[in-house]
This record gives structure tokens, sequence and C-alpha cells, in this order.
């Protein structure tokens, strides 16, 4: 069933749309007289994710060398809960 909604309408119950979509109906948005947009459910439904592409963090993080050497003593202790200091 195709059901059609003013883009104004839409903005306000859109994740009542998009549930709509998911469960196989087709919502046409309208800007007016004009039909601007089309809601489906994409194909495999709810079970569709997005591709994951790894990486986009190199050359941003930097890494020391004495990354996992042993924190100061009076550090660890704040850690561990045995000084107020901190």
């Amino acid at each position: 069933m195709t059901v059609i909604f003013d883009i104004n309408e839409a903005t306000t119950c859109l994740s009542q749309l998009v549930e709509r979509a998911s469960n196989g109906e087709e919502i046409l948005l309208a800007d007016g007289a004009w039909l601007v947009a089309k809601l489906v459910c994409l194909p495999g439904g709810r079970s569709a994710r997005l591709p994951r592409v790894p990486g986009g963090w190199e050359g941003l993080v930097i890494v020391n060398d004495d990354f996992d050497d042993p924190l100061p003593d009076d550090l660890q202790a704040a850690f561990d809960g045995v000084d107020d200091e901190f």
C-alpha cells in the first residue's frame, strides 16, 4: 500500500514512517503538490547493515612507546583507591 505524507507532517512522525516502511509499506513524501521522495524498506529489511569501513584514523592517533609502562606509584595508588589525593 502506498501512502502520501506532506514533508512537513513527515518530519514530526519520521520514526513511525520508517517503521511502516520497514513493514513493507511505501511512503511517498510531497512538498506541496510535488512528490519529492519515496521511503521504502531496504532489501533484507532490518537485517541489512551499513558496510563496515575499517580504518580512517591513520595518522590521527599517536601511541607513545611508554604507553603500557607501569604507572607512577602515587597515580596507581589513586586508581586502587588507596590515596584520596585525586
